[in-house]
């Protein structure tokens, strides 16, 4: 048993003397006892924290800054912390927020943000959706196109990736860099390997089709507007750290050039309905859920006589039916029935025993020690304890039990809700890009629009690209600013989440898998009790939902008319 295992140290962190503790514990990889004391961290990170704050909030709306990641700093000394602290006030850089997420030197990010940048202008030259249009205009808009879709992808990575990764981080199951570097190879497996092929010309069925026939031009200045007003607004958004629906943002614009450009009959009203609904159904549902998942935790785990035993016992049953769940519905292998059952089943029972020996293997040491000591003692008298009383956790060898266990299971947990998103979403790019691409190209007739490999590719580096440079900054407000999170409770917040979006949408049901998740911490937070969840940060968050929708519309029409103009000498 390695006794500097990260989630050994976490779980001693927060046995002690908290969560400040735990950030500083993960990041260094050793045992708490070489840790600096406590209360050395806390007078260190308050130090560097609160002046700051107080400045910013003078200044302007409160950004999304990295002063809860900057706690689990590697301990350089009073003179570096005052340093930084000065550099805070005077408002540090986009590449020093950066640098400071990922504890690397500033050069160090801004080579990174160097390399994408060039990337991104250079790789649609080698694209044969670029060589393959025949005149020079067609080459330029068709450049333009794609550089339209990567800043959307863009923009996704930077606010859609904390779905998978917020909790994980906020928990301390994950360092934010170990966080960014397996989403970026799920992610950008997910887009490339389980991306849709095939789309409709027009996204999520919001405009009738019919209305643009034998406007290509104007369909194709709507659809490069859509991508740029949706990525304008999740840009905004990201900067603050509001984690908003990318889909809302792509229906926002989609309604909005519908109305202006194809009149009230433009538009599916009834599927507006439904997406604007989703604002009530997907937070309730997700804090319903998160709320029974936590208190099942409390209750059957936390009461139990020896918790480290049932917390092992019940991972292998929750990993056998999460697998098996997102697999079936998710990523179903067959489209025979029976076989895809078979094969969901097999998935769900490989990932049950491999989480078993991993727990077996770095805990099991510690279970049979701990399992002696109750066997010894004498027997103590049960107390029955009610599914909505309030149980205290663990302590000393029992929590680090609890939280080693549910620690391995969040990061899995997160790996598939990566991967899973990485496929999904990005058709919010990918699909208005080739169906512009497709008009350039002179196919904008058919129902539906093949999109080449090479493209869905290109969206996966768009949002890897995201991810990296701005990802931490709705990860901090997911992970860290809406409740405080341990390893059981952003388990809970993300199995419910999960569980959510794959029934739903296998139900037809309305569904946001971002209000979804912030549903599902907001019940985490209320489990534990109504004063446990941040009332600004949730404000700011619905307030950012309700305007997405018109922002997107607004953004989308005055992005048109600018269009219009310059496409008339192009087309």
């Amino acid at each position: 048993m390695s006794q500097s295992s990260r989630f050994f140290s976490i779980a001693r962190a927060h046995a002690g003397a908290g969560g400040r503790a735990a950030a500083a514990t993960l990041l260094l990889r050793q045992p708490v006892a070489q840790l600096p004391p406590i209360h050395s961290l806390r007078c260190f990170s308050s130090a560097r924290v609160t002046d700051a704050k107080t400045l910013r909030s003078h200044l302007s709306l409160p950004r999304a800054i990295l002063s809860s990641f900057a706690d689990a700093d590697d301990g350089s000394g009073t003179k570096a912390g005052d340093a930084e602290a000065r550099e805070e006030r005077n408002g540090e850089s986009e590449m020093s927020e950066m640098a400071k997420a990922f504890h690397i030197s500033p050069r160090m990010a801004m080579s990174i943000s160097v390399m994408i940048a060039f990337a991104a202008l250079t790789a649609p030259l080698a694209m044969r959706s670029l060589v393959c249009h025949g005149t020079f205009k067609m080459s330029v808009l068709a450049y333009l196109t794609l550089l339209s879709g990567f800043y959307m992808a863009w923009n996704i990575g930077a606010n859609d990736v904390a779905n998978a990764m917020g909790t994980s981080v906020g928990s301390g199951a994950l360092t934010l860099r170990q966080a960014v570097l397996t989403a970026a190879v799920l992610e950008f497996s997910g887009a490339f390997l389980m991306g849709t092929h095939v789309t409709s010309t027009m996204q999520k069925g919001i405009l009738v089709a019919s209305v643009f026939q034998g406007k290509d031009s104007l369909l194709f200045a709507g659809l490069l507007s859509s991508l740029a007003s949706a990525g304008t607004w999740l840009q905004v958004a990201s900067s603050y750290g509001w984690p908003v629906s990318t889909t809302h943002c792509i229906v926002g614009a989609m309604v909005g050039f519908g109305l202006v450009y194809g009149g009230v009959n433009a538009v599916f009203w009834s599927s507006l309905a439904r997406v604007s609904s989703s604002w009530v159904i997907s937070p309730l549902m997700g804090a319903a859920v998160s709320f029974l998942v936590y208190k099942c935790i409390r209750r059957f785990v936390y009461s139990a006589p020896n918790p480290g035993q049932a917390a092992a016992a019940a991972a292998p049953i929750a990993v056998f039916t999460g697998v098996t769940a997102i697999s079936f519905v998710a990523f179903p292998l067959s489209k025979v029935f029976p076989i895809a059952l078979l094969q969901a089943l097999s998935c769900g029972a490989v990932g049950a025993i491999i989480v078993t020996r991993v727990i077996q293997k770095q805990l099991g040491e510690l279970l049979s020690s701990e399992a002696e000591k109750i066997a010894s003692a004498e027997k103590a008298d049960v107390q029955q304890v009610g599914f909505l009383s309030d149980i205290a956790g663990p302590t000393g060898a029992q929590l680090k039990i609890v939280y080693g266990v549910f620690g391995y299971m969040q990061v899995l947990s997160a790996c598939f809700m990566s991967f899973a998103h990485g496929g999904n979403d990005v058709s919010n790019a990918i699909g208005p890009l080739a169906a512009a691409l497709s008009i350039l190209q002179g196919v904008a007739s058919s129902a539906e629009i093949v999109i080449p490999t090479e493209v869905l590719a290109w969206g996966g580096f768009g949002i890897v690209a995201g991810l990296a440079m701005w990802g931490y900054r709705v990860i901090a407000t997911i992970g860290k600013k809406i409740t405080e999170l341990t390893p059981t409770r952003g388990f809970a917040a993300e199995f419910a989440a999960a569980s959510v979006v794959l029934f739903a949408s296998k139900l037809g049901l309305p569904i946001s898998a971002t209000h979804t998740l912030v549903g599902a911490v907001m019940g985490v937070g209320f489990a534990r009790g109504l004063n446990r969840v941040r009332a600004e940060t949730v404000r700011e968050i619905v307030a950012s939902w309700l305007v997405t929708i018109p922002v997107g519309a607004v953004l989308c029409i005055f992005y048109t008319m600018i269009l219009t103009k310059i496409l008339a000498y192009f087309m």
